[in-house]
């Protein structure tokens, strides 16, 4: 099938496929930066063409450090896509935000270090803003399609990604909630930042799971409490994809697709054509 994917679904911790996908087809992605987390599952749901991946993994290898980010935004891009829902759990910073609800963050803290954040790490340098580091209309989109899934949605929080795989301690919860953030993970770092250097949009889905470990009268998180929130929640997911869908058009300018116009601080003819070569994905429309 030649018909290039509308959206892409980036799966976390428990989101392993989509259900009621049509004219299914799975196909590897050989990218510069290694193969992906697994195959990508193409198919139509509400008649839209979908490519969905699991971020760790089919049977959940990949720990949140080791996910070939690089490898599956590329992919993405690759196979036509530009739009992006990542889907993943994270824990509460607020009192307010409670387990089982969704939150569509509008901004995003990187606590994070041993990721490779930018696909432009050798000879090419380029500078992409990400003062709003999420698509404001993609995640308005998302956040309207979990309400009419039925789901208990806010509309905004700041994200902080940890490195993970463990969870944190007492010290490092009670200090990001003193920065003003309010959810925690560990997959959005560098994941947002590469999207916005592939010129797609990316919008976050993030599954409240847990009080992390400052809540005084709530049980500290454990990979047990997360998975059964997750569990309870892909029904609602699932639809939510579904209305996101209905609504979705074909088509739409937006200044996430703009996001490398004006960002190479190096010129293109002081860049070897092998990195060109490596790079033609994302550059070859700024070659002269």
């Amino acid at each position: 099938m030649d018909e290039k994917p509308v959206l892409g679904v980036i799966g976390g911790s428990g989101l392993y496929e989509i259900a009621g996908l049509n004219n299914i087809e799975e196909r590897s992605v050989e990218t510069p930066h290694g193969e992906p987390s697994s195959s990508f599952v193409i198919g139509d749901l509400e008649g839209v063409r979908v490519a969905f991946v699991a971020r760790h993994g089919v049977d959940h290898t990949y720990s949140p450090t080791e996910v070939p980010y690089r490898a599956n935004i590329y992919a993405l891009k690759a196979l036509g896509v530009k739009r992006v829902i990542s889907v993943s759990a994270c824990g509460s910073l607020r009192e307010d935000y409670k387990p089982g609800e969704i939150v569509v963050p509008n901004q995003l803290f990187d606590n994070t270090k041993d990721r490779a954040r930018s696909f432009f790490d050798r000879e090419l340098v380029a500078h992409v803003g990400v003062a709003d580091p999420f698509c404001p209309d993609l995640s308005a989109r998302v956040a309207d399609s979990v309400e009419s899934a039925g789901g208990k949605v806010r509309r905004t929080g700041a994200y902080i990604t940890i490195e993970g795989p463990r969870f944190s301690t007492r010290a490092e919860s009670n200090t990001f909630r003193a920065w003003g953030m309010s959810i925690v993970g560990m997959t959005t770092s560098p994941e947002a930042f590469l999207a916005r250097e592939a010129e797609l949009c990316y919008a976050v889905m993030a599954h409240i799971t847990d009080y992390d470990v400052w809540h005084q009268t709530e049980e500290p998180v454990s990979a047990d409490m997360v998975f059964q929130i997750v569990k309870q929640n892909t029904g609602l997911v699932q639809e939510a994809i579904r209305e996101l869908l209905r609504e979705l058009p074909e088509s739409w300018d937006c200044t996430c697709q703009h996001a490398l116009e004006n960002s190479f601080a190096t010129s293109m003819k002081n860049v070897s054509s092998e990195e060109l070569e490596r790079l033609a994905l994302l550059v070859e429309r700024f070659r002269t």
